[in-house]
């Protein structure tokens, strides 16, 4: 019964989570007056919601979600490279 528990727990996470990295993606595809800082801002906001849900996973944030919101501010804001934002 505690693992079911536990288990449901971690599901309810995870689809916070996704729902979360879709929002702020759309966000930053479709915000047009959103500006570059306020786009990396939203980035990190993005960040330390998901290190709430998973405290245990910067670096999978750092090598799954963030590279997927960076190529939105790459294409979006015709740029090479983002810096993270500290």
């Amino acid at each position: 019964m505690m693992e079911e528990a536990a288990l449901h727990e971690e599901q309810r996470r995870i689809r916070r989570m996704r729902l979360l990295v879709d929002v702020t993606a759309q966000v930053l595809s479709e915000d047009e007056k959103l500006t570059f800082c306020e786009a990396l801002r939203l980035i990190e906001a993005a960040r330390t919601a998901v290190l709430r849900l998973f405290p245990d996973k910067d670096d999978t944030f750092n090598l799954v979600i963030r590279p997927r919101l960076e190529r939105i501010i790459h294409e979006r804001f015709q740029i090479s490279s983002v810096s993270p934002v500290n």
